[in-house]
């Protein structure tokens, strides 16, 4: 079976595990029937458990679909406490539906798999050690990678059903009300934690920080929770960036920055009113400041910033160039310090950002979104899942959801380092061509020429050349030569499912 990115997928997969073929970007206005968690009532009783060995052993079984957050990112302490009392208690055949993985959970991940007490993933990704494992087949079934706005739908609609969320946050109270910017380890915004806190039949929140009755504000409330446990620390909030926020001085980087600032600044999009979304990254934060002074220059203000949010996003607010921030996630101690001072900063669950199967998801309505790309190919599809050598090291995020913007540019170099960026075909198609309107690169910029309307905005930048998606390939394969074809086994290790949960690709076995 092959599906409308021309991909072929496993037709007994496809079967067992219910999956329709991907189609297209624009799949309509579904008709959605949500779920419900099981609630154990609760009287006034404080709902402190005295250990995480305790709460584990009172909520865990065998066969259990378990999940975590991602917000503490390099700096979680709280996944490897628990899944470390997780693997020495020996349960087995679990689950793991965490928002995301990060480096700092690669390990005990795998000695999980190797211990079989996890046999299933679903994530928005992984790298490192654990991408590698899995690449080369330790998990028993394939790991199942969805976009931020795709879990809030799975979650939503059942398909993910999570028994036990197990959420770090850096205060609450005995009954259960937390939220994440408030304490020594606070990290701003608890977008991608509150699905599982609305969802999951039984909730845990662990927390540094126990605070007096009632604790607001609250964001995770005491309606949703079920334990609450209080360890020495949750987090180091230093690590939420990561080093993924410094502003770039590469001399590349800077002028990709440049052009995509003048391609946003030459459309039509670029007015009064206008809203974006820029990420993380030091090349997205090259381009926010020269998106601020062209604002600047042009007494131009945005309507409303979206996604993961950084400092200087929130430089912008404080400056009145931005009307509102819609606040997912935070990258840095600067944009979650302010959350708590600025009624301006929203913050906003992972469905309210972007679940595509809701009643308006903010990614609707945003003008400009720059992304980044480990490739792109001659039909605009983008690859930001696996590498060159067809590991996994990389994650979905919201990039399939912010792509729906009016504008979506792809940031990136042509080659990096002997590696193409833009090829004939990606590796693994994450988000599709007819989704992705413009390629800026160092050399250059390419337009989808299904948009006509931007050729004509884009085509005569000055010191800005306009190049065909298939004369950029050429030029990157004109450095770098022609790669050896990757090798791979019949057996799939990953199903990348498109925002709203069909199959766009499949991650095969990497062939040593």
């Amino acid at each position: 079976m092959k599906n409308s990115v021309n991909r072929e997928l496993p037709d007994t997969l496809m079967s067992d595990l219910n999956y329709k073929p991907f189609k297209t970007t624009n799949f309509g206005n579904p008709e959605i029937q949500r779920v419900a968690p099981k609630v154990h009532a609760t009287a006034n009783e404080s709902k402190v458990v005295s250990s995480l060995a305790e709460v584990v052993k009172q909520t865990v079984q065998d066969g259990m679909t378990i999940s975590f957050h991602h917000h503490f990112r390099e700096g979680d302490y709280v996944f490897n406490k628990v899944m470390r009392i997780i693997i020495d208690a020996g349960y087995q055949n679990l689950t793991l539906a965490p928002s995301s993985l990060t480096n700092v959970m690669n390990d005990i991940v795998v000695e999980a798999i190797e211990k079989g007490v996890v046999t299933n993933i679903t994530s928005s990704g992984m790298r490192g050690s654990l991408g590698d494992a899995v690449s080369h087949g330790a998990l028993q079934n394939p790991v199942i990678f969805r976009s931020h706005g795709n879990r809030a739908r799975a979650i939503e609609s059942g398909e993910i059903k999570i028994d036990v969320a197990f959420l770090g946050v850096p205060n609450a109270d005995e009954m259960g009300n937390a939220n994440g910017m408030d304490g020594e380890t606070a990290f701003g915004s608890l977008g991608y934690a509150l699905m599982d806190a609305q969802y999951a039949d039984k909730v845990v929140l662990i927390t540094d920080n126990l605070k007096q009755y009632p604790n607001t504000p609250a964001s995770i409330k005491q309606t949703q929770v079920d334990y609450v446990v209080k360890i020495d620390a949750v987090g180091n909030a230093d690590k939420i960036g990561s080093g993924a926020t410094r502003f770039t001085k590469d001399p590349k980087e800077l002028k990709i920055a440049k052009t995509v600032n003048q391609v946003i600044t030459h459309s039509d999009y670029f007015k009064n009113g206008f809203s974006f979304q820029t990420g993380s990254g030091g090349a997205a934060l090259a381009v926010t400041r020269f998106l601020r002074q062209s604002m600047i220059d042009n007494q131009i203000k945005a309507s409303f910033a979206l996604g993961g949010i950084t400092k200087p996003t929130i430089d912008l607010l404080e400056e009145g160039l931005v009307d509102r921030v819609m606040d997912v996630q935070d990258f840095d101690k600067g944009a979650a310090s302010s959350m708590h001072l600025n009624k301006q900063q929203q913050e906003i669950d992972a469905s309210w950002y972007a679940d595509p199967a809701n009643k308006g998801a903010m990614v609707d309505k945003l003008d400009v979104v720059i992304l980044s790309a480990l490739e792109i190919d001659t039909k605009f599809n983008v690859n930001v899942m696996s590498g060159s050598d067809g590991v996994i090291r990389g994650a979905i995020g919201g990039h399939q959801d912010a792509a729906k913007a009016k504008l979506t540019i792809i940031s990136a170099p042509l080659v990096r380092g002997r590696i193409a960026t833009v090829v004939p075909d990606v590796t693994t198609v994450v988000t599709p061509g007819d989704s992705i309107d413009v390629l800026v690169t160092e050399v250059g910029i390419a337009i989808n020429p299904k948009r006509q309307d931007l050729i004509d905005a884009l085509s005569h930048i000055p010191g800005v050349p306009v190049y065909t998606i298939e004369q950029m390939q050429q030029m990157a394969e004109k450095i770098v030569g022609k790669p050896k074809a990757l090798e791979f086994t019949d057996r799939t290790v990953a199903m990348i499912e498109y925002r709203d949960g069909s199959l766009i690709d499949v991650v095969k076995e990497v062939k040593d």
